[in-house]
């Protein structure tokens, strides 16, 4: 697939070695052009503008902090007919909790502001490290749990986690992103506050 990451931070550079290492077609892209080439360059991949690289993407990964993304649906120009996974845990700026939450969340808004993406909630419960480190913990592939209104969207986001190494989980509709960005939350205590480390992921067991 042809793979437009916006956003060149730990996440986004993760992620996109990973994808590069699958086979995929990576193009990086953000506000910041020159930061994006310097890291993509790093990477042996591509960057151009965020607008430029959202045009021929066939999935766009948003790995940006939640509170950049309406900047960022404007400068890709809303989005429309696209495959958008949302990463993004709303967390207040202290680390204290979520911004927002239960009555929505921050995948349904930026489907808002998007109203012409078709937007997928995935891989916020996965730490940056693990992209890093390999998609498998003690001895299992780490679940990335996928929520979408879209059927198709939500087959594309999964095969892509899958070729990343991970077990891609249907979560259900995309307001169960309401429920996985809490879930993002813990995981990000347990890694950081409870001591835990970031070689972490939630799982979810079945007999």
């Amino acid at each position: 697939m042809n793979i437009t990451l916006i956003g060149y931070g730990n996440m986004g550079s993760g992620i996109a070695q990973r994808a590069l290492a699958a086979g995929h077609q990576v193009t990086l892209a953000g506000a910041d052009v020159a930061k994006a080439q310097e890291v993509a360059a790093k990477l042996g991949t591509g960057a151009a503008t965020v607008a430029t690289a959202v045009a021929s993407a066939d999935l766009v990964v948003l790995a940006t902090p939640f509170g950049a993304a309406e900047d960022i649906v404007r400068s890709a120009g809303g989005f429309a007919g696209k495959v958008v996974i949302d990463i993004s845990n709303p967390v207040k700026a202290d680390f204290s909790g979520l911004a927002i939450g239960h009555s929505t969340s921050a995948a349904e808004e930026i489907q808002t502001l998007a109203p012409q993406a078709r937007v997928v909630k995935a891989f916020n419960t996965v730490f940056a490290q693990v992209f890093a480190e390999g998609a498998e913990i003690a001895g299992r592939k780490v679940q990335v749990f996928v929520a979408a209104d879209d059927a198709v969207a939500k087959a594309t986001a999964s095969e892509f986690a899958a070729s990343l190494g991970f077990e891609a989980v249907d979560t259900g509709p995309l307001e169960n992103a309401r429920l996985l960005e809490p879930l993002g939350m813990l995981n990000i205590t347990f890694g950081y506050k409870l001591g835990r480390g970031t070689g972490i992921a939630p799982v979810w067991l079945q007999r």
